[in-house]
């Protein structure tokens, strides 16, 4: 079992901030995250209430902390913990693929997942025109009338973000004013696009295919009113009514309120020894990106004094850490990224930075068996890009190797550019059409793993029920590569199509394929589309997904 100084599990400003100081300090730390890492504020689109940066938006200022973390040492991983064992000196952190890690100490930096608002017709109407994150779905609503629900911070930043798409942002605020800082208010009250609608809920939504109207209640005098716009045209609702604290795995094992927040003091520490709590996961009156970064900052330093202690009780060997900001190091890295920006056809290394070049290779050292990647391209410009891709990803192992088509144009279909996985016995089920960049780049590595290795550990019991799937299923994931959502739901799809050839797994990006829109409807990404039949909308474990595919099952035998 691999051991670790600490674990900090998720990748927001608190868990960021914790690898920097704790790396910093020479111990060796891993962040586990499962999403994007950067956490909620990534979708953030202006940040400028953060001391030192006057303008920046939630993407950069998270990717730059990470930068930080790794100079220092830190390691990152994808993956979901399920299990915690954290009593004792050692910790025990268990995850989704099987695998076991260890530690002399556990930061948790969960992070809260948004709640719904609960009007009738939300759950139906989900990716038809119900959803949670202006930056994935702002501009399927491009000219259309929006309504956004909330009062707090995050409620008004979208609300302006989503004035670049929509003709007219509607606010629904329960209460009588804005729970934000005064200048953010200002700046929403004095926005030409936004109107304000103070004691005012929704109750209900609806339409035909796509979201058509809504059912607004005055909370004051109870009165209900049917919305349908002037156009008659389809709307979008944006909930932002707040978050609930990701802590189911951790609940009965850590201390936590009846909402779920872990219970901590005011050194960050949680109800066991050894184990912290930091960021919006905790009890707290404000939840920004600067006390996150500052709950961060406390709990590592106080972890740091239980290493201390237990490394001298319990006469441990010091873990080597390569610290990347000593001088050999950083030529290293800048010989790496001068290496990169000599392409071909004087194409940049725009794909694969140093720093991820470097993390794919410990990835791809670990492919027993080869993987063939074979483009299948078109004249747009997409599939120039493929093939600089497909150059940089291939370069990192021996394992891999790409071949580029170029069918005649009768062979020309709408479902080109697409890069299929193959294995030595032939294709595996596993396409991306489009460049698997972004956050894709996580569902491409993960795929290229399960085919060339022994692949992901899952559960037999789970693992059977997907082998039982005994007819043809085509899965098309249509996702965009800024969505944080969308990986989940590919790398299941794929997951699946690994385990059974009966299973093909299609992921698009919808920037090259916009008549996917159109065809299905979609106002929101992932959307799941099984056998050209069956329309599904939101992220998806492999679990849930399984179960999507024998419901639908049943379905066609009744």
């Amino acid at each position: 079992m691999e051991r670790y100084d600490a674990i900090v599990v998720g990748a927001g400003p608190a868990g960021l901030t914790a690898a920097i100081y704790l790396a910093r300090a020479r111990y060796r730390v891993l962040v586990i995250e499962k999403a994007a890492i950067g956490g909620q504020i990534t979708i953030t689109s202006e940040v400028v209430n953060y001391p030192g940066v006057r303008k920046a938006d939630g993407k950069q200022l998270t990717a730059e902390m990470r930068e930080q973390a790794e100079a220092f040492g830190a390691e990152f991983l994808q993956g979901e913990a399920i299990g915690f064992d954290l009593e004792g000196d050692f910790k025990a952190i268990t995850l989704k693929d099987g695998r076991t890690l260890q530690s002399l100490g556990v930061i948790l930096a969960l992070g809260a997942n948004p709640r719904q608002a609960g009007f009738l017709g939300e759950e139906d109407f989900k990716g038809r025109g119900v959803a949670y994150c202006a930056t994935c779905d702002g501009e399927f609503f491009t000219g259309k009338e929006i309504f956004v629900i909330g009062s707090g911070l995050a409620a008004a930043e979208e609300a302006l973000f989503l004035t670049r798409y929509g003709r007219k942002v509607n606010l629904l605020v329960r209460g009588d004013r804005l729970k934000c800082p005064e200048p953010v208010t200002e700046q929403v009250e004095n926005s030409a696009t936004i109107q304000i609608h103070y004691h005012t809920q929704v109750t209900a939504a609806g339409g035909n295919s796509v979201l058509e109207y809504l059912v607004l209640r005055n909370r004051l005098t109870g009165a209900e009113e049917k919305y349908i716009p002037e156009a008659k045209d389809n709307i979008g609702i944006f909930v932002f009514a707040g978050y609930e604290p990701a802590t189911t795995a951790v609940r009965g094992i850590v201390a936590t309120d009846e909402a779920g927040y872990l219970i901590t003091d005011r050194n960050q520490k949680c109800s066991i020894e050894g184990v912290y709590g930091a960021g919006d996961v905790c009890i707290k009156n404000l939840r920004q990106v600067v006390t996150a970064v500052a709950d961060g900052a406390v709990a590592a330093t106080e972890l740091e004094k239980v290493l201390v202690e237990k490394y001298v009780r319990l006469s441990l060997p010091k873990i080597a850490v390569s610290n990347k900001n000593d001088e050999t190091q950083i030529k290293t890295g800048l010989a790496e990224t001068a290496a990169l920006q000599e392409q071909p056809d004087g194409m940049p290394g725009a794909f694969l930075d140093a720093t991820l070049r470097q993390q794919l290779q410990g990835v791809f050292q670990q492919l027993t068996k080869p993987v063939h990647l074979r483009a299948r391209l078109d004249n747009r410009p997409v599939s120039r890009e493929i093939r600089h891709f497909l150059q940089e990803i291939c370069a990192l192992s021996d394992k891999l190797s790409y071949q580029c088509e170029e069918p005649e144009k009768a062979a020309v279909t709408k479902l080109l550019p697409e890069i299929r996985l193959e294995t030595d016995d032939g294709y595996s089920g596993i396409s991306f059409h489009g460049v698997p960049g972004g956050h894709e780049i996580n569902s491409l590595v993960v795929a290229l793993y399960n085919l060339g290795s022994d692949g992901q550990k899952i559960s037999s019991e789970l693992r059977d029920r997907i082998v039982a799937v005994n007819q043809d299923i085509r899965l098309e994931v249509i996702a965009t590569l800024a969505c944080t959502m969308c990986p989940e739901l590919v790398m299941a799809s794929q997951r699946m199509a690994s385990l059974n050839p009966r299973i093909e797994a299609h992921m698009f990006d919808l920037a090259h394929f916009p008549d996917f829109k159109e065809q299905y409807q979609i106002l929101s990404v992932p959307c799941l589309v099984i056998n050209n039949e069956q329309v599904l909308f939101g992220k998806k474990d492999l679990a849930a997904l399984t179960d999507c595919i024998e419901e639908y099952l049943r379905e066609k035998q009744r």
